[in-house]
């Protein structure tokens, strides 16, 4: 399953209710590299479907841009209760992903 796209003000309201573990890619649309990892991520989305797991286009959310000082993507945004815990910018592997998203895991 494809993951879900957000728009930074849905974003922002989601974070605010969010308990538990999350993750967002921050991507552009054309950055090859985006896709390779939003492609490693469909795969760790199947083996972990409770994750919750979306992207979002780094182009329409200067706000959380600014805030989080995004300088490249992607960028994988790993949350806890709606914080932001780890931004991981090197999406070494499958695994990697599925070692670093699994629960009990930050």
């Amino acid at each position: 399953m494809p993951l879900h796209e957000l728009q930074e003000q849905e974003l922002l309201h989601y974070l605010t209710h969010s308990t538990g573990k999350m993750a967002l890619l921050i991507h552009t649309t054309f950055c090859g590299t985006c896709q390779l990892a939003e492609r490693m991520l469909d795969i760790v989305n199947i083996a972990l479907p409770e994750l919750e797991l979306y992207k979002l286009n780094i182009n329409y959310a200067p706000h959380l841009r600014d805030t989080w000082q995004i300088t490249s993507v992607p960028c994988l945004v790993i949350f806890e209760d709606g914080n932001p815990l780890n931004f991981e910018y090197a999406m070494h592997s499958v695994d990697y992903l599925y070692q670093l998203l699994k629960p009990n895991q930050s």
